[in-house]
């Protein structure tokens, strides 16, 4: 069964779940929010970004982007039933992130993981970059075709198996997104600053409610597996 609510999928469907050998690798292979913060200060300070492009408006956008990211971890409190939701996680998660210095969406949630995981014991969060590690997106994209980002995949820590999926965005922010697109004018810049606006007003509201949705429809489906357990030894 898979269930899709908003911008998430949590799920126990065996074509969702059954990457245990590429996401260990992968996991392996993924970096600390703390190594990831001070590799894109490091490449900031090379006139860089991540990928290849390295062009002034690229650059631009991950400047802002740190700044973002700054504020977020000075200003953001995590909501109490997001807190009861963390402290309810029974067995050990394993969050590994797609991401990119110069993603706006990822600028704005990617904070509020690490916030989240840092309040609980159960929770490990990992970075990879998208088009470093294409194998993993295309196994992950957003309703099966987008390469959006950040995505984030949450995993059983032993077993690999994956348990939920989130992103690229808030759902309200992805209906603004996909309204933007279909306009005759579209420009994907001025699409880009409401959204930038959008997360402004919604204080990260929005992804920690989506997240500890997640999260409890995980516990759920880990209670009915439980359940049907017991049921066949019984």
């Amino acid at each position: 069964m898979t269930d899709q609510i908003g911008n998430f999928v949590q799920s126990n469907d065996q074509a969702l779940a059954q990457e245990p050998q590429l996401l260990d690798a992968k996991w392996d292979q993924a970096i600390s929010y703390e190594a990831y913060l001070e590799w894109i200060d490091q490449l900031l300070a090379e006139n860089k970004t991540t990928g290849d492009n390295h062009s002034e408006a690229m650059i631009h956008y991950t400047v802002m982007n740190r700044h973002r990211m700054r504020r977020i971890e000075k200003y953001t409190d995590l909501r109490d039933d997001a807190a009861a939701a963390l402290a309810e996680i029974a067995s050990p998660q394993d969050w590994l992130v797609l991401t990119e210095a110069w993603c706006g969406d990822a600028a704005q949630s990617i904070p509020v993981m690490h916030l989240m995981a840092e309040q609980c014991e159960n929770v490990r969060l990992r970075l990879l970059l998208r088009d470093e590690h294409a194998d993993l997106m295309d196994r992950f994209l957003y309703k099966g075709k987008s390469r959006s980002i950040p995505r984030l995949i949450v995993m059983d820590s032993g077993s690999r198996t994956t348990l939920g999926v989130w992103g690229p965005r808030p759902a309200e922010a992805q209906k603004l997104y996909e309204s933007a697109v279909q306009e005759p004018d579209f420009s994907y810049q001025e699409v880009a600053e409401e959204i930038q606006k959008w997360y402004a007003n919604d204080r990260t509201e929005a992804i920690q409610r989506e997240l500890t949705s997640l999260l409890r429809g995980i516990e759920q489906n880990e209670v009915r597996q439980g359940e049907i357990q017991q049921g066949l030894q019984g």
